[in-house]
């Protein structure tokens, strides 16, 4: 197969090469100075298609390949002035030629050429024509996608533009499952999508736009063909396979409808072959498109999820999963000043997971070697509604719900093998995990705009959260001394029933006034008031099946925790050429108590938070900035409990209500380039983060058995990370980029009573290239090389990869992946390699309805991958159990 691929890339780009010349020169004004952006396009006036496009760079110049001994119309546009067209006969020599624009023009008709464009850029916003870069392969949105200069799509179906993640996604306009990007990436159909834009510098409150800092803030909407609109659209699809052993099912509805009143989107799937719509992590990160409110206050209080570590591993970690699914998605324009959507997601997975890890504690090197078989019974539900009212440009009101339910149950059973001090032991453990938790999240916003000088805006966000998590670990060794417990049983059954309620309001009055054209002052007025509530109990189950309540008090816990924060910040915003300069600074009254074991305990303090912004536009598609951020961080009740909580099966955890926040200085640099010349992209970022009073883990171990406590550390601890990526377009059909990211960080904490220091250094390089042809195989290879460096242990992974799709003869595509892995240790101690390649082929004659497909998952029928992972005091490396080789016959329907 790799002797294939390299002589399609060979053939590809030797006929390239040998028929094209280079066409360039500058585009300029009646004055003779270089216009920046300008489209211009070559259409071969035989065949009528587009053979080459370009957009000139800062210095007006341009750069086109076209065939050779054919005739072209050059057609040349610039919004403001008048478009112009030239012909242009090529022969076997590079043409050199400079085209001047008329400054006095009619707008439309470059408005007109801009549409035909693939890639044009508007203000903050981005225009893909999708047609332009498919080949016929695609099939969802994701597919397009991938192919788009400067966007990238990771394993989460998450969209990155340009380093940055994309926090919202649209069609029409519309909200498409906001707070996610992965539904629309994995099923909005490819044939519908006619435009994809990115809009940069984003903030979904117009009135807001431009008074704060949003170069983080990026959305994409999707702009559907003329034949999608005020009509259903979508597909069915269904097929059937076999695996190793049993036979295979897919059923997968999509429906969607867009009109400019209203919106419907229904996504259903039903299968067995390890598709899962939304995982468990998918889940817990769904915040259904709620603002970071506070996120310029000085204070991070969050609340920690008690989810009692149920695997949030994707569906290539999985042996088994089958998954119920169906979510749909709506807007309504009530009437032109009232609008409503929302979504509702219910989910419901089936997974077990067979993984061998072995733990190593860092300073005694005792080790656990386990070998673990999990069942987990997932349910979840998600429901948003949205209102917006908007009766005329200055003011607005906005109520968003999001209501979470889930229901979980996991059981494993887990062969543990443990070497301590040169002994091993040997025993089976099983563990039951069960929660159903529910939150509730509402946000109120108003903003108001009295006149040109004078903006308001109130925003309020409340939490509800009650999580009620059960452990159980049945084993046969006694791993902790607990009061009460009575010892010299066969089986050792522990349980722990635990109660946490959360309420927490959010609520912020931020008032602009605008100096200059270039300049305002923000003032912020908030508050953040949080009352939680803490109970658990231990008891065990004997022998006999009765009950031994452990009723001591350091078994229990039964606590009550108020959190208030009020601050009044200050902030000023002005431009000064080419820079952009936002110092700021904010005081907090914070005032915390927390009640247990019968008394109280508070705190009250003032602390004074500065904070900086600053951005320096080099061009106008080339900037960099620099963040600095003071900020006081504070823990919730989970750490504040003395009362003993079963962490796990070897790890007693108990909190300390004495407990202070941590300061955080946290510094960020970017950089980022963008050039429509040869769509050259470069992104660069660095973080240095210094944390001081953190609130850190003394452990105390008993062989593998841990006990920890939390503690403020008179020590820093400092993280570091660095990321870049570099890429650019040769020609009209070739892309490459390389990518670079580090991770640095150093902790402190307490080991056995000794200070104990630990670092990490993660490292992740990757190079690619790619085609992008019309009528020819294109092929996508490259390479990853990861290095994780955990306090003496260090492990490599090796992985080149490579895609290659093909539409041929106006029906067939094909479509297959291949990564190699290559995962060992320094000294070889580990040492393993493993595969795997899909692929999939699709008949559809051209306009038919139908679509007929074989495809095959895992076909070299891999058994396992391999990972690691580092906390601060243990390393681990495991090996999980992939879903085996399955062959799929489908069928799809498009409406």
């Amino acid at each position: 197969m790799k002797n294939i691929l390299l002589f399609l890339t060979l053939l590809v780009t030797t006929s390239a090469f040998s028929q094209s010349i280079k066409y360039d020169g500058f585009i300029l004004d009646g004055q003779k100075k270089p216009l920046e952006m300008a489209n211009i396009m070559a259409v071969n006036t035989v065949t009528k298609a587009m053979d080459s496009y370009g957009i000139t760079n800062d210095k007006g110049k341009f750069q086109l390949s076209l065939k050779s001994n054919s005739s072209y119309s050059i057609k040349i546009s610039y919004l403001g002035m008048k478009s112009k067209e030239i012909v242009v006969i090529t022969q076997t020599v590079n043409i050199t030629e400079n085209i001047v624009m008329d400054d006095v023009g009619i707008e439309l008709e470059g408005v007109e050429i801009v549409r035909e464009m693939p890639v044009s850029i508007k203000g903050d916003t981005i225009v893909y024509n999708a047609d332009s870069f498919k080949s016929g392969t695609e099939k969802k949105l994701e597919d397009v996608l991938k192919k788009l200069p400067g966007v990238e799509v990771n394993a989460d179906g998450q969209i990155e533009v340009e380093g940055k993640k994309v926090s919202k996604l649209m069609v029409e306009g519309k909200d498409f499952f906001d707070g996610d990007t992965k539904l629309g990436v994995k099923n909005i159909p490819a044939d519908a999508i006619d435009k994809i834009q990115v809009l940069r510098n984003y903030n979904e409150i117009g009135a807001l736009k431009g008074l704060g800092n949003d170069q983080d803030n990026v959305a994409m909407n999707i702009k559907l063909k003329k034949g999608k609109k005020d009509f259903w659209f979508g597909d069915v699809t269904a097929g059937v396979g076999v695996g190793e052993l049993d036979s295979r099912y897919i059923i997968n509805p999509k429906v969607f409808y867009y009109s400019p009143k209203y919106s419907i989107n229904v996504i259903t799937n039903f299968n067995n072959i390890g598709e899962l719509p939304l995982t468990i992590q998918d889940y817990f990160k769904f915040t259904g498109g709620f603002r970071n409110m506070m996120g310029k206050g000085g204070s991070s209080f969050d609340v920690s999820s008690n989810d009692l570590g149920i695997s949030l591993l994707r569906n290539n970690r999985a042996k088994e999963i089958e998954t119920q699914f169906g979510a749909a998605n709506f807007s309504y324009n009530v009437t032109k000043i009232w609008s409503l959507s929302g979504f509702g997601i219910i989910s419901s997975a089936t997974t077990d997971l067979e993984t061998k890890s072995q733990t190593t504690i860092l300073e005694s090197g005792d080790q656990q070697k386990s070998d673990e078989q999990t069942h987990q019974k997932n349910n979840l539900g998600l429901l948003k509604l949205s209102s917006t009212y908007k009766p005329n440009s200055k003011f607005q009101f906005d109520y968003d719900v999001l209501t979470k339910l889930s229901k979980q149950d996991e059981n494993s059973n887990l062969l543990r093998e443990s070497i301590v001090n040169n002994a091993t032991a040997t025993e089976n453990i099983f563990t039951n995990k069960k929660q159903d938790p529910t939150s509730i999240n509402q946000n109120l916003s108003l903003y108001y705009t009295k006149n040109e000088k004078n903006i308001f805006a109130f925003e309020a966000q409340y939490l509800y959260q009650d999580e009620n998590p059960f452990y159980n670990a049945n084993l046969h060794s006694q791993p902790f001394d607990l009061s009460g417990y009575i010892s010299g049983q066969d089986r050792n059954d522990l349980n722990q029933n635990r109660f946490v309620k959360t309420n927490k309001l959010d609520a912020k009055f931020d008032y602009y006034y605008m100096l200059t054209s270039k300049s305002n002052i923000n003032v912020t007025i908030g508050n953040t008031y949080s009352y939680q509530n803490f109970n658990s109990h231990i008891f065990q189950i004997l022998d006999d099946g009765t009950t031994n309540d452990l009723n001591a008090a350091e078994n229990n816990n039964q606590v009550r925790y108020n959190f208030n924060d009020v601050f009044l910040g200050l902030h000023y915003k002005f431009l000064a050429g080419k820079f952009t300069f936002t110092p700021g600074v904010s005081v907090h009254s914070y005032a915390m108590e927390n009640k247990q074991l019968g008394s109280g305990y508070a705190q009250n303090f003032v602390r004074v938070l500065p904070d900086f912004f600053a951005l320096y536009q080099i061009k106008k598609a080339e900037t960099l900035t620099y963040n600095f951020s003071l900020t006081n961080n504070f823990t919730d009740i989970n750490q504040l409990a003395s009362g003993y909580v079963l962490s796990n099966y070897s790890n007693l955890f108990q909190g300390n209500r004495f407990l202070e926040n941590a300061t955080s200085q946290v510094h960020s640099l970017r950089y980022f380039k963008y050039n429509m010349f040869n769509f050259e992209n470069i992104f660069a970022n660095a973080t240095y983060t210094k944390k001081v009073n953190a609130v850190k883990t003394k452990s105390d171990f008993e062989g593998i058995n841990q006990s920890s406590m939390p503690y403020n550390s008179n020590l820093a601890d400092e993280t570091f990370s660095a990321m870049g990526n570099y890429g650019r377009s040769f020609l009209k059909n070739y892309k490459a980029s390389v990518n670079a990211s580090l991770d640095w960080s150093k902790f402190n904490n307490i080991q056995n009573d000794s200070p104990f220091t630990t670092e990490s250094f993660s490292q992740n390089y990757t190079v690619k290239a790619a085609t992008n042809y019309k009528n020819l195989p294109n092929i996508e290879f490259g390479y990853t090389f990861l290095v994780n460096q955990y306090s003496g242990s260090t492990y490599y992974t090796d992985k080149p990869f490579a895609k290659l799709d093909y539409y041929f003869l106006e029906r067939f595509s094909f479509v297959a992946d291949y990564e190699f892995y290559h995962y060992y240790n320094k000294g070889k101690v580990i040492d393993n390699e493993y595969d795997f390649l899909n692929a999939s082929l699709v008949y559809q004659k051209k306009d038919s309805k139908w679509e007929y497909r074989v495809s095959t998952t895992n076909l070299l029928n891999t058994k396992y991958l391999n990972d690691d992972s580092f906390s601060q005091f243990s390393t681990r490396v495991s090996q999980y159990t992939v879903q085996p080789r399955y062959i799929i016959f489908s069928m799809k329907y498009n409406l």
